[in-house]
């Protein structure tokens, strides 16, 4: 054997030896296998898209990973596939990803690099849609309530306060997600740069600085932006792909987005499946023949297309945001959205249709559709104790306390974070009675005691209520819930919480605050436990803390919880907060993920604002309420 075979074979052999050592070891968390390759990432430039030199069309779909329960995300994967899919799109929640400054999360339904491991396991690419800014219907479009402390906060611009919490948050994310993109043998196809920013557009350099951030960063996929057609001449930026986002199809839509960037692949970003809904609004469908006639005249034109949403999920928590043009509508805690998988990853018939059209783009069989998770009944729960909120208040620790009213993000709470979700309670010393007025300064709404006793609730519309006179002094109790921020339009620096100014009784200014901070997280809902309850005998007004077992069998299955004769509130199974509730519809059912139910015995906590129904039991299958056909 030759001098030089012999050294090639030699190189060779220390090559395997240390890819064994590493994937055997704890090294490949520090040196990834992927660092050894190198592929030819997605290309756009002609008018078709190129991957490894050859030419694909992206047939995506939308799926969130913080919506939908870690247990279930292979299962919505496999369903994507087998209907065609080849790309998943998502987004990434800075919020729940650093929910305090500089503390970040990447564990169990937030471990991104695990979701993206699963779809490279399942065999779809992904396009990544880190932010920070995401809209997606979710508290502040995604953005940590944190940056709000900042009285002169500018969020989506190049105010310093913005961007160096930008950087920090990038800066723990992007290494987190560098070694999955295609071109180090991961699944990410391509990065979106902010989101819809041509419908902001409050900064020119914005963009450029996004763009740089990621790019410095490591990231070296396609990069995109992503606009409706009145966001497009505003949002595009240099060497950066654009995209379209749109339900129904125009003429003009092609040819104008040609006109900002000749001969390049078409990708409709978000081809918007069905909608969301709103508190006091109706169930939005999209009737499935006129989204089956624009989703075949994209792919017709030789178009890519992503649809958003292919699964909704669920706006668990306090997450959902908000909207607020002519008057503010908070969003529901179901994301179903009407897409083709329900919030619970059943097929509809826009799924099979999907299907039966996207086989045809395929030269393979598509893979058989995977089996539905069943779902169960498990009767009612086992309702045995309640304690008002007032018999809490001893458990939430010394309140805050100051002359005016503070809002939320700006309580002394949370390690200099201040308060994100949940409700405030602001406790003042009255004489006498008269006219209480807001003065605009609650958000969203509240409900008004008097010595615990309730005298009203005010809102947006509502600001006035009568307070009864009685000579003397007593406590004046407001008890304020945030339900949720704006998430899109111009309106996302003004979305502080509690009481954001001051209220007013007979034109005074009330003052003297103690203040009582109620994010009703986890470890808050464990604390009830070390109270005295009482038990049902007699009959409460809210606002009460009920508690109760629901009995499951060996194998949890997925259930709904049937809200029907509770007023509004927020339930919570075994500690984890399932979302809210209100009679004002649509939404009358709210989904139990089955991994989140334990065999046995489950604690079920509710927080009634106002009156308890005289049962709560489940159901398997969801009512989401009146429906209202998308124009």
């Amino acid at each position: 054997m030759r001098r030089d075979q012999r050294r090639r074979l030699a190189v060779l052999s220390v090559i395997v030896i240390t890819v064994f050592i590493v994937t055997r070891s704890s090294l490949y968390k520090i040196f990834p296998i992927r660092m050894l390759i190198h592929r030819t990432g997605l290309q756009a430039e002609n008018s078709q898209f190129l991957l490894e030199g050859k030419p694909i069309m992206i047939l995506g779909g939308s799926m969130h990973y913080f919506r939908v329960p870690h247990a279930q995300w292979k299962d919505r994967m496999l369903k994507m596939k087998a209907c065609g899919l080849n790309t998943l799109t998502t987004y990434v929640p800075w919020n729940l990803h650093e929910p305090r400054r500089g503390k970040f999360d990447f564990s169990g339904n937030l471990n991104l690099g695990g979701f993206l491991d699963m779809a490279d396991e399942v065999g779809l690419w992904v396009i990544l849609r880190p932010g920070p800014y995401i809209c997606s219907e979710w508290d502040l479009g995604g953005l940590p309530s944190w940056l709000l402390r900042d009285k002169n906060m500018q969020l989506r611009t190049t105010y310093s306060g913005f961007t160096e919490a930008t950087e920090a948050f990038f800066d723990e994310l992007i290494p987190k997600v560098i070694w999955h993109q295609y071109s180090r043998g991961g699944p990410i196809i391509a990065v979106q740069v902010e989101n819809e920013y041509g419908s902001y557009a409050k900064d020119a350099n914005y963009m450029e600085f996004i763009k740089t951030a990621l790019v410095r960063r490591g990231i070296e996929e396609l990069l995109l932006t992503s606009d409706n057609k009145d966001g497009l001449s505003s949002g595009t930026v240099e060497g950066v792909l654009a995209t379209i986002n749109f339900q129904k199809i125009e003429p003009i839509l092609f040819s104008y987005l040609d006109s900002i960037q000749n001969n390049k692949p078409v990708l409709v970003m978000e081809y918007w499946t069905g909608w969301f809904d709103h508190w006091g609004g109706d169930h939005h469908v999209f009737d499935v023949d006129q989204m089956m006639t624009t989703v075949s005249e994209v792919l017709k034109k030789g178009a890519s297309i992503n649809l958003y949403m292919f699964h909704g999920g669920t706006n668990f928590g306090f997450m959902s945001g908000a909207l607020h043009f002519h008057e503010y509508r908070s969003d529901v805690t179901s994301y179903d959205y009407d897409a083709p998988l329900s919030e619970a990853g059943d097929y509809t018939s826009k799924y099979y249709k999907l299907r039966d059209l996207l086989s045809k783009f395929h030269v393979d069989p598509l893979p058989p559709v995977p089996p539905l998770i069943p779902k169960a009944t498990y009767g009612a729960v086992e309702l045995k104790r309640c304690i008002s909120l007032w018999d809490v208040l001893i458990s939430t620790g010394e309140p805050s306390r100051s002359e005016e009213p503070i809002n939320m993000e700006n309580l002394p709470v949370n390690d200099g974070n201040g308060q994100s979700y949940g409700y405030t309670l602001y406790e003042a010393v009255i004489y006498g009675g008269g006219k209480f007025h807001t003065n605009g300064n609650v958000r969203d709404r509240a409900q008004v005691f008097v010595s615990t006793q309730s005298v009203g609730s005010v809102d947006y519309k509502k600001q006035e209520l009568n307070i009864p006179e009685v000579p003397g002094y007593r406590k004046l109790q407001i008890l304020v819930e945030n339900c949720g921020r704006v998430n899109y339009g111009n309106r996302l620096n003004e979305q502080r919480k509690g009481l954001v100014g001051d209220v007013f009784l007979r034109d005074v200014p009330l003052r003297n605050f103690k203040m009582y901070s109620l994010d009703m997280n986890q470890t808050f809902i464990s604390s009830l436990n070390t109270l005295h309850w009482s038990d049902l005998s007699e009959e409460k007004w809210g606002p009460v803390f009920y508690q109760g077992a629901l009995h499951v069998l060996s194998q949890p299955q997925d259930t709904f919880l049937r809200m029907k004769g509770w007023k509004k509130g927020v339930v919570f199974v075994n500690g984890k907060n399932l979302g809210r509730y209100w009679d004002f519809g649509p939404q009358e059912t709210l989904y139990v993920p089955g991994s989140w139910l334990l065999p046995g015995v489950n604690e079920i906590t509710i927080f009634e604002e106002y009156k308890s129904g005289p049962t709560l039991y489940t159901v398997d299958a969801p009512f989401l309420g009146r429906t209202q056909y998308v124009d």
